[in-house]
């Protein structure tokens, strides 16, 4: 069992944004940028070319709402979407990273971060 799903699973703790049956949605604890946030899938996916195009979509349209999110709360002057597959992808369980990015950035601990998205 992946990390993921372990947290999916409620078997590690997580800065959880959003939940619903499909995705859980949630701060990386090792953020390139204040607000790097991770979509992931409940279903086990491995990668891009494993999950159904359903989940696919709303992925992105959970991705759309929460990067509105972090746009309101943490002021970003841009986003990031990045996904990875086979070489470069540390977790085999399909994600999505939302990086938001800062033109002048003060790095704020996780728990602070949390704190102005909940």
């Amino acid at each position: 069992m992946d990390i993921f799903c372990k947290i999916i699973n409620n078997e590690i703790p997580s800065y959880t944004l959003y939940e619903d049956d499909i995705v859980k949605v949630f701060l990386d604890v090792n953020p390139n940028h204040n607000g790097h946030t991770l979509i992931v899938p409940k279903k086990h996916y491995q990668d891009f070319f494993d999950i159904d195009e359903d989940t696919l979509m709303h992925v992105y349209k959970v991705a759309k709402d929460i990067a509105k999110l972090l746009k309101e709360r943490l002021n970003y002057d841009g986003i990031s979407m990045c996904q990875n597959n086979g070489l470069g992808q540390e977790v085999k369980h399909y994600h999505l990273h939302l990086i938001p990015k800062y033109k002048e950035e003060s790095k704020i601990s996780l728990g602070e971060v949390y704190n102005k998205l909940k």
